[in-house]
């Protein structure tokens, strides 16, 4: 709003059936899906107690205003702003913001997280970066981007993507239902309402394809050697 696998467990099916290991794989996958829920949650619990501080600091405040903490986001191409890109995402225009970013926050980032929490999270550190300095560098002077609808939008391409750079079948999956069921969401990167940050969700997808591509990485170097080393046909 204006104003590679080996970085972590992923859920490998194949491994469940597997004699004598059927075990071990099952509890991998519960305990790192439970460790996903809990960081989102903790994450989205958190925007919900910064939000509630913003408006016990705001309450004197007339609603055009804006909330006391939240000229701590970007400004863009402002030295005093750069900070913003830390910031940004864990601030919200309002109740109404947050509420509006709450489930595809959840949704969207526990099915990030739950491929690998070390994966997702650096998966989501990479949209922060790209979205944050996007942000800082094209969008208007003198205003100020806040929201969490950055990462939301990183973590759709993101989920939508890293299957195809990575040829994981599960995860082509995935990223084919989260397109039907979210992908509307996509035409929130052309410019709108003059009151959202289109920058944000356009850097925060450009971030999502970015980390889709590096955190694919170790599949695709295995890939081209596979190939590389497959000894040609003779007749």
């Amino acid at each position: 709003m204006t104003g590679g696998s080996g970085l972590g467990p992923s859920f490998d099916p194949a491994r469940i059936g597997r004699p004598g290991g059927q075990d071990v794989p099952v509890r991998g996958a519960k305990q790192t899906w439970l460790t996903a829920g809990a960081v989102i949650v903790t994450f989205t619990a958190l925007l919900y107690l910064i939000e509630g501080i913003d408006a016990i600091l705001s309450r004197d405040r007339p609603d055009w205003a804006g909330g006391e903490l939240d000229a701590a986001g970007i400004a863009p191409r402002s030295v005093d702003g750069l900070d913003g890109i830390l910031w940004a995402p864990f601030l919200h225009g309002g109740w109404d913001h947050l509420f509006a970013n709450t489930l595809p926050l959840l949704i969207l980032g526990f099915l990030v997280l739950a491929s690998g929490i070390a994966r997702g999270l650096a998966a989501t550190a990479i949209i922060w970066i790209v979205a944050g300095v996007g942000t800082w560098l094209i969008a208007s002077s003198g205003s100020v981007h806040i929201g969490a609808s950055s990462l939301v939008f990183g973590w759709l391409t993101y989920l939508i993507c890293r299957g195809w750079f990575a040829r994981n079948g599960i995860e082509i999956l995935i990223g084919l239902v989260i397109l039907v069921f979210y992908g509307s969401m996509l035409w929130g990167v052309l410019p709108s309402d003059p009151r959202i940050s289109w920058q944000g969700h356009l850097f925060g997808a450009v971030g999502g394809v970015l980390a889709g591509w590096v955190l694919s990485g170790d599949e695709r170097r295995r890939r081209r050697g596979a190939s590389v080393g497959r000894a040609p046909t003779t007749r």
